[in-house]
């Protein structure tokens, strides 16, 4: 099991670095100047230049690359020198030094995403610390709702194959699979929050936490989470109810169901002791998948319901040029990525031990 997951954890690290180059050179090579666009169109030479110098804009694309690296990296080079770029200024990394050379120094610190373009020098891990979490709770809680509600119905509609019960359950599922999310989303506010606001006094925007009044403290909303919450998980919920129930079908007709089934079990304990463990292998793979892209793909149903997640973020910074925002958000959700695929396939041994650890 050891090698096995530092195996896994050699091909994240390399998968991680393919990204980070992906990343680093897709957002590099568009038109425009990124000195410009902190500054604005009206700033003069002088301070360009000077913009340019402190995040190392002025230097060839290959040296600019070493720096995002060495920005990132756990372990990075830093030089004495105050006029460099790598220059281990005080507040920028909480860093360990460990050992000089000549002119550099070499620190074990907390990788670096840089700061904004927009917010005045907050840094971007403080950005996606501020959102990130919101963007978390509301997957959770989507993933909870498709998986618990998904689960059961089909279970049910295994059950009661070709049966209008069935039927019904696979018209649903097929309609929550195609429906576009930015369109349910608009739906469900427009229903929910609006139309039915007086029975459901639920609101058609709002965040997890929200100022008072007077502007002085937040305070958690939970009700704001219900609607986003349902509208993100309707598509998985679709996706596990179908998969639930193929799968279940495919194990019922497996010999040691029948045998089972002549010993005179109840379909309860078949599918509780021996049915569903086995049958849920798929449901993994669909939810850990869906769960990754909910991080990533919650942009729509985020913004429409003004909740300041990380989608919400990733617009914002699209619609201000914030480019290390962009690249930091695109670079968090892919070790999000990585992360969970090693998670489940861990869960796969102990979901079925058949299943070899290659």
């Amino acid at each position: 099991m050891i090698s096995y997951i530092l195996n896994k954890i050699t091909y994240a690290l390399l998968t991680l670095f393919g990204v980070v180059t992906v990343i680093f050179f897709l957002f590099n090579v568009l038109p425009g100047d990124p000195a410009q666009m902190m500054l604005g169109q009206n700033e003069g030479s002088d301070q360009l230049a000077i913009v340019k110098q402190k995040y190392g804009f002025d230097k060839p694309i290959s040296t600019q690359y070493f720096y995002y690296l060495n920005d990132l990296s756990p372990i990075s080079f830093h030089s004495k020198n105050e006029s460099d770029y790598t220059f281990l200024k005080t507040g920028k990394y909480s860093a360990v030094p460990l050992f000089s050379i000549g002119n550099t120094t070499t620190v074990l610190k907390f990788p670096y995403l840089r700061e904004s373009f927009t917010k005045q020098g907050k840094k971007v891990t403080q950005v996606l610390g501020e959102t990130l979490p919101n963007t978390f709770v509301l997957a959770v809680s989507a993933i909870i709702i498709a998986m618990f509600i998904g689960i059961i119905l089909g279970i049910v509609s295994a059950l009661y194959k070709d049966q209008w019960l069935d039927k019904t359950i696979q018209i649903f599922s097929t309609f929550g699979m195609s429906i576009p999310s930015f369109f349910s989303a608009i739906l469900f506010a427009w229903f929910f929050g609006f139309v039915l606001h007086k029975y459901t006094h639920l609101e058609m925007t709002g965040s997890l936490f929200e100022l008072d009044d007077f502007g002085e403290s937040n305070h958690l909303k939970l009700k704001n989470l219900i609607l986003p919450a349902i509208v993100l998980g309707i598509r998985p919920l679709a996706v596990v109810i179908q998969l639930m129930r193929n799968s279940l079908l495919e194990v019922f007709n497996q010999d040691y169901i029948r045998t089972a089934r002549a010993k005179g079990l109840s379909e309860y304990q078949i599918i509780r002791r021996h049915a569903l463990k086995n049958a849920l292998n798929p449901v993994v793979t669909a939810i850990s998948g869906w769960f990754a892209s909910m991080l990533a793909g919650a942009v729509f149903v985020e913004y429409i319901f003004g909740w300041n997640g990380l989608g919400k973020e990733i617009v914002n910074a699209l619609n201000t040029l914030d480019l290390p925002v962009i690249m930091g958000s695109v670079l968090i959700i892919a070790l999000l990525f990585i992360i969970i695929n090693i998670f489940v396939d861990i869960i796969y041994v102990w979901l079925d031990p058949k299943v070899k650890l290659q």
